[in-house]
């Protein structure tokens, strides 16, 4: 994490739109082709030639070493999934994180997805880890305090009986991946970094079905669930607004994809 906070013009705040958009429109690419029998590395590989495709840069590849764009995380994995030849099956759901550098300004999302028939308690599991993300995007204005957003997600998913994974947080966005402030899914209300204009940070709820308690695997990079139930992520970057949060990425390419496969 940079030690300062960095606070944006309004001008650099529309250059890391533009680069959230394309991290939107990434994922969609990603979303025509999610079915059984698709490996995971195959998607790696159109995201790559997309962000290319439209002069950018994955932010991810080589970032500390992580060998791929995308990450990408399938049923009880909860983030940093290296891809690779795994074929999703029916029923599983896959959270793909992508991040993108254009005109030297980070943008950052990820959506979690169903594979083909998923099981209804899942499904809410998804359905929750999403509404979590706006319940925090809804405290992201000015005057309001990290601990606010926090509260708000850790409050939604575990009254629907979920858990929230603590060890990983969301975080600042700009000219790097992982800026100030850490913004983690628990907390207390009032408390931490109050918010003003100008701050722009990635809210990602990461949200287990059965236990919070994770692990990293072998390969130095997957985090998994402890008791290997699965997990869920869904990320926005936004900006602090004076009476409500700017979303700066979109998943509105990415329905209007999962709408048209129906």
């Amino acid at each position: 994490m940079a030690k300062d906070l960095f606070y944006k013009t309004k001008e650099e705040i529309e250059l890391i739109r533009e680069s959230s958009l394309l991290v939107g429109k990434t994922l969609a690419e990603v979303a025509k082709v999610i079915k059984p029998g698709v490996t995971t590395l195959s998607l790696d590989k159109i995201a790559y030639e997309f962000i290319k495709d439209n002069q950018a840069t994955p932010a991810f590849l080589n970032y500390n070493g992580f060998p791929n764009s995308l990450c990408i995380s399938v049923n009880s994995h909860v983030v940093h999934g290296i891809p690779g030849k795994y074929e999703l099956k029916d029923g599983d759901i896959v959270s793909v994180d992508c991040g993108v550098v254009k005109n030297t300004f980070v943008g950052d999302s990820a959506y979690t997805f169903a594979v083909g028939e998923v099981k209804p308690e899942v499904l809410k599991l998804l359905q929750v880890t999403k509404e979590s993300l706006y319940k925090g995007i809804e405290m992201s204005v000015v005057g309001k305090r990290i601990g606010d957003i926090a509260e708000a997600v850790q409050t939604h998913a575990e009254s629907n009986g979920f858990s929230v994974v603590r060890e990983l947080v969301g975080h600042g966005v700009g000219k790097f991946l992982h800026e100030s402030p850490e913004v983690p899914n628990y907390g207390k209300k009032g408390t931490g970094l109050k918010l003003q204009e100008g701050l722009v940070i990635a809210i990602e709820p990461m949200i287990n079905f059965g236990k919070r308690n994770i692990l990293q695997e072998n390969d130095g990079w997957t985090i998994r669930t402890s008791d290997n139930m699965p997990s869920a992520h869904f990320e926005h970057t936004v900006t602090i607004g004076k009476n409500k949060a700017d979303i700066l990425s979109s998943f509105d390419f990415i329905e209007e994809v999962l709408k048209n496969k129906k």
